[in-house]
């Protein structure tokens, strides 16, 4: 059997996690800001390609902003949930890593989500944000390395 002895640097990898919550809400508010002012009803998940084509200059626009916030959300929520579990299984052998890299992939998301909707061609704006991945990777090897300490205790 194995004892796994929680760190008190353990408490700075749930700020982390936590942190990660705050993020997806701000997304999702910025999706709903865009979504008034597109004027794309709910349920609809994006403008397409036809709106967007045929509306005016400044509709197109907004059209075009919207689809970006609700890129940077949904790409939010296809990575979160690996990012907090990886967060909180690295945490449990390496707690400064964890927090850190967290919290780096906190930031960069809020980074990314705001450069997406920069209006720069292509989304590019994204990329001021791409630390986020790193930090995602990072997560990930320190998650199996302390699986791995674990599985061999």
């Amino acid at each position: 059997m194995v004892t796994i002895d929680i760190q008190s640097e353990y408490g700075y990898v749930l700020l982390a996690a936590v942190s990660t919550f705050a993020v997806g809400q701000w997304l999702g508010g910025r999706v709903n800001g865009y979504r008034k002012a597109a004027k794309i009803p709910y349920p609809y998940e994006y403008a397409s390609y036809e709106q967007v084509q045929t509306a005016s200059p400044a509709s197109s626009k907004a059209m075009l902003l919207f689809n970006s916030a609700q890129r940077a959300h949904q790409n939010f929520n296809e990575n979160h949930p690996s990012a907090v579990a990886a967060m909180l299984i690295a945490g449990l052998k390496y707690p400064q890593a964890a927090a850190i890299l967290g919290a780096t992939w906190s930031v960069n998301r809020v980074i990314y989500g705001w450069g997406y909707t920069m209006d720069m061609k292509g989304g590019k704006g994204r990329y001021y944000g791409i630390l986020w991945m790193l930090a995602h990777f990072g997560l990930i090897g320190y998650a199996g390395k302390a699986a791995w300490d674990i599985a061999r205790a």
